[in-house]
């Protein structure tokens, strides 16, 4: 028997507007996607990047009245709105914090899309109790996303059909589809991209017009300079602290990222060689953090 649709309310989510008469071209050249293609029934994920093509931020951007909301971390909110103002300069836009009046939340499970009326396209969009909801746009299995009036949110998802979930049960589906949480997982002005996932996850629009780092980026891709990947593992115990090394005998192979234990031992996200993986699979030898045997589950999005 299926399960109803699910839903978490996501603490860690905060809220970002960016409005103005320029509030399209102003994003158009800061962030990697197409700012053009979001509006009340399109969202995008995005990142926003260093000169030097190095990860900062990423976020949903959906919009919603006249503004571009941008779901992002919140502890980290304060850091982006700083990032952006640096690039006002005359242009209309205005930067504000709504994380105290909306509430970001994931939706998930057999129904999800159905019960917020939306078609399963990847960041298709569509009105929804008083905000807005779409598909996750870097990929249909993560189910959808809802912002919502923070006053009767969760209301408003059970009366939809929605039953209440606590983060680690998203958190698991997250990693199993091997999708990064922001700064959990990507290193502030030291990951890239494609090394990330965020070609395959929609969040790079390679037609658009130039935006901050994105000629690093572009080499990175058409040179094919990609020598690691972040990918989910599954651990064989306790999953090893965050930056903690994986190794192929005496050589480092990669880092810890994000994980959460299980009855089993646990899964996780790891940033890998490429080169390693290929000699541990040929070799048959088990790649370890610590005394953890680590083992890549490389998800069917991620490309060869």
């Amino acid at each position: 028997m299926s399960q109803p649709p699910r839903y978490t309310l996501l603490e860690d989510r905060g809220l970002l507007s960016v409005g103005g008469v320029d509030r399209v071209t102003f994003l158009q050249g800061l962030v990697s996607n197409d700012i053009e293609k979001v509006g009340a029934k399109r969202a995008v994920y995005a990142a926003l990047l260093t000169p030097q093509g190095k990860y900062l931020h990423d976020f949903f951007v959906v919009g919603l009245d006249d503004a571009l909301l941008l779901d992002c971390e919140r502890a980290r909110l304060d850091n982006l709105k700083k990032r952006l103002s640096m690039f006002k300069l005359r242009a209309d836009v205005t930067l504000d914090d709504r994380s105290g009046e909306l509430r970001v939340a994931t939706l998930y499970g057999d129904g999800a899309g159905d019960a917020l009326g939306l078609s399963g396209d990847a960041g298709s969009a569509g009105a929804f109790g008083g905000g807005i909801a779409f598909i996750d746009p870097r990929l249909k299995d993560a189910g959808a996303r809802a912002v919502l009036p923070l006053e009767g949110a969760a209301k408003t998802l059970e009366d939809a059909g929605f039953k209440a979930t606590d983060a680690p049960e998203y958190d698991r589906l997250r990693l199993q589809l091997g999708l990064p949480d922001g700064s959990r997982d990507l290193v502030v002005e030291k990951s890239t991209l494609l090394e990330s996932g965020f070609d395959e996850l929609n969040g790079v629009d390679w037609d658009k017009g130039c935006y901050m780092g994105q000629e690093l980026t572009a080499r990175t891709k058409y040179r094919g300079l990609v020598k690691k990947r972040l990918v989910p593992v599954i651990f064989d115990g306790p999953p090893p602290a965050p930056e903690t090394s994986v190794m192929l005998g005496e050589k480092e192979a990669g880092e810890l990222r994000s994980s959460l234990p299980a009855d089993d031992g646990g899964i996780g996200l790891a940033l890998l060689r490429l080169d390693s993986m290929a000699e541990a699979d040929k070799t048959e030898t088990a790649l370890k953090a610590g005394a953890v045997t680590v083992t890549p589950a490389k998800p069917s999005w991620m490309a060869d």
